[in-house]
C-alpha cells in the first residue's frame, strides 16, 4: 500500500495515465487506499508539476474527473500526427448546428430542435448518437412522451469541458468545435437534410441499450413521422391487397 507522498503521487500519475476516461476523486482515493483529502492534495501537486514549460502534457479536470491532455501550444503538431493515423471526426454544418442546439438547450426533444432549426433533424440525431456525442435523457412528460436528448461524456471529453457552465457563447461554439474536431477540415461538406425523421435500426438500438443509455432508444421512431420510403411500401401493400 502506498504511504509516502512520493508513492501516492506516482500511483496517482499511473492511474490517470492508464484510465480510458477521466478518473474521479473517489476512484483515485479508493485505488490508492487513502482519504479523499490526501488524494486531492496529491492531485494538486501532480497538476502543478506538469505546468512547467518543459512538459508537453498537463493534468486537466474534465467531465468530473482528471485526465492527461496535450497542452494547447502543442495542438497543431499533435493534430498533424493524429491525422496521419486515422481520419478525424467529421461533422456536417447541420450536424454541428444541431449539436449546438442540444448543448445549449438540453435536455431537448426532436420536435423542439425541429422548431428551432426549421428543418427535420432525425437523420442528424442518428449521426450524433452514432458518434456518441449525445445520449438520451429519458422522456418529456407531455403528450406523446418524446425522447429527451443531452450531450454525452464523450462530448465533454472531446470539447475539453469539465461541466456545461464552461460552454462558450454560441458565436464562439463553431470555433471551439473546429479546434476539438481537428481543424477546419473537421467540418464536413453539407449533405441534404432529411425531409422526415428516420427510425433507429435494430443494431444501433441494441448497442445503445447494452451501453445503458436508455431502454427506450429503440423507440426513437415514435418521435418521428413515417418516412417517405415507409409510406411508399405501405401504399404498395395496399395496392396489392386491393
Amino acid at each position: 500500500m502506498t504511504t509516502t507522498p512520493e508513492e501516492i503521487k506516482a500511483g496517482l500519475e499511473s492511474i490517470i495515465y492508464a484510465a480510458d476516461e477521466p478518473a474521479t476523486l473517489d476512484q483515485i482515493a479508493n485505488a490508492l487506499g487513502v482519504e479523499k483529502t490526501v488524494a486531492r492534495a496529491a492531485l494538486d501537486l501532480l497538476v502543478a508539476s506538469y505546468q512547467t514549460d518543459e512538459r508537453g502534457i498537463e493534468v486537466r479536470k474534465v467531465a468530473g474527473g482528471w485526465k492527461f491532455y496535450t497542452k494547447p501550444q502543442h495542438h497543431d503538431v499533435v493534430r498533424k500526427f493524429i491525422k496521419s493515423l486515422q481520419p478525424p471526426l467529421r461533422l456536417t454544418m447541420p450536424a454541428l448546428e444541431t449539436l449546438a442546439v442540444i448543448a445549449y438547450k438540453q435536455p431537448v426533444t426532436v420536435p423542439e430542435i425541429n422548431e428551432i432549426r426549421g428543418v427535420h433533424v432525425g437523420g442528424v440525431i442518428k449521426t450524433l448518437l452514432e458518434k456518441r456525442l449525445i445520449t438520451t435523457a429519458g422522456r418529456k412528460e407531455v403528450i406523446g412522451r418524446p425522447i429527451l436528448y443531452r450531450t454525452s461524456k464523450q462530448f465533454m471529453m472531446r470539447f475539453g469541458l469539465s461541466d456545461l457552465d464552461e460552454l462558450p457563447s454560441l458565436k464562439e461554439f463553431e470555433q471551439l468545435a473546429q479546434a476539438a474536431l481537428g481543424s477546419d477540415s473537421g467540418i464536413a461538406p453539407n449533405e441534404p437534410e432529411l425531409a422526415s425523421e428516420t427510425s433507429q435500426d435494430s443494431t444501433e438500438a441494441a448497442r445503445i441499450r447494452e451501453s445503458g443509455e436508455t431502454n427506450d432508444l429503440a423507440e426513437l421512431g415514435e418521435d418521428a413521422p413515417e418516412s417517405s420510403e415507409q409510406a411508399r411500401t405501405a401504399a404498395a401493400g395496399t395496392s396489392e391487397r386491393t
